[in-house]
């Protein structure tokens, strides 16, 4: 009875919860859609700004020239006032002094323009800010959303399994799976939002067309069919690095060669991909987290190694899966990077190696290069 109740105010507790970040999660990113239309008007404004500044600075240079002749005029007929009238004295005179007024005047304008083009500057960062973490606040409300989402007839059950860590791992890397598989839907049916920019470009070639400047406008639809195609490669990306559907259908290898080939074409950086023993059935999650590992230690070599060359080598033992990654970069000095606080990626990773009971180790140093081996426990 005491342990109905608890599910009962539990599952209370829940749906409760789950209506709070619902509805913070739509506000969110109500947000983050008015922050980023506010940021693409504040870019077309910025590209009309910068239109008008080029005119303006290009007016300066013009009047400076003008000014600098009209000077030398009035030195001439000052200096040679037998040969040229008072009149012309004046003449030299007025028209010098009406260039250097005309001058001032484009001057400061030209710098109010350039302080407004730095405000526009600086509200855009800002907008981008808050739309990256808004962005942010949303992947990660929804991974809670998930967690929350679940079948709540087992909430006994699994406060129980909690008890056992080695059942605790797989659920939760599990978890983060199903989560990315929805993402990945998501953004796969409906990338409305990335394809802002798109909208504004064509209301620029529409203004274009109306005023019937026929050669930028073609260049600007083929800028406009470049960038859409660009758009569509990266939201590919996206949906593939978010969850390989891959990996239940091949399996582990079969997807990180395929992973490794799009790396190699977009870094440049060879990888040697190395393969000790009969790939064998895996549990989802285990290909997964195994995927993710890879992944990450890969995006570690393109941010921070320098290196030319990585050597990734997964052996399939009787009851362990052992995985090596080794770069010929620049190295790091692991009790500096310690002492700082350690990486967020490492330390990611370690902690993907511990939910599956397997352990990490590293070796690096500077000028070295870096070795990251793991060791999974895993059942065939």
């Amino acid at each position: 009875m005491n342990q109905a109740i608890s599910i009962t105010m539990l599952d209370g507790v829940i749906n409760r919860t789950i209506e709070t970040v619902e509805t913070s999660k739509s506000q969110i990113f109500e947000i983050a859609e008015n922050a980023r239309q506010e940021g693409n008007s504040l870019k077309h404004d910025l590209h009309e700004l910068r239109q008008e500044i080029a005119k303006v600075i290009s007016k300066v240079d013009e009047l400076e020239l003008s000014y600098r002749r009209a000077r030398a005029r009035l030195v001439l007929v000052s200096r040679n006032f037998q040969t040229y009238t008072e009149e012309d004295i004046r003449i030299a005179y007025e028209e010098a002094n009406r260039i250097q007024v005309e001058l001032s005047i484009y001057r400061e304008r030209e710098d109010n323009l350039k302080k407004r083009r730095n405000d526009l500057e600086r509200q855009l960062r800002t907008l981008e800010e808050t739309i990256e973490r808004a962005e942010k606040l949303v992947t990660q409300m929804g991974v809670v959303l998930g967690y929350l989402t679940g079948d709540l007839s087992k909430v006994g059950e699994a406060l129980e399994e909690a008890k056992q860590h080695q059942l605790m791992g797989p659920k939760v890397i599990q978890a983060q799976e199903e989560e990315r598989k929805r993402v990945a839907r998501e953004i796969h049916d409906g990338p409305a939002q990335s394809m802002a920019n798109v909208v504004l470009r064509s209301e620029i070639v529409e203004k274009m067309l109306k005023n019937e400047r026929i050669l930028e406008a073609q260049m600007e639809l083929h800028e406009l069919k470049e960038m859409v195609r660009l758009s569509l490669a990266d939201v590919r990306r996206i949906i593939f690095d978010l969850r390989p559907m891959a990996l239940d259908d091949l399996g582990l290898v079969p997807t990180l060669q395929k992973y490794i080939q799009t790396y190699e074409d977009r870094t440049k950086i060879s990888v040697d991909l190395v393969v000790f023993g009969v790939e064998q059935p895996l549990k989802s999650s285990v290909k997964a987290a195994m995927f993710r590992l890879v992944q990450e230690c890969l995006n570690n070599v393109e941010k921070h190694s320098g290196a030319s060359m990585v050597q990734v080598k997964i052996e399939f033992q009787e009851n362990t899966l052992r995985l090596v990654v080794k770069d010929d970069g620049i190295g790091f000095d692991q009790a500096a990077q310690k002492a700082k606080g350690g990486s967020y990626g490492l330390l990611g990773m370690r902690e993907r190696a511990q939910l599956l009971e397997g352990t990490m180790e590293l070796q690096s140093s500077p000028g070295e290069g870096t070795k990251v081996m793991f060791q999974i426990p895993v059942k065939f």
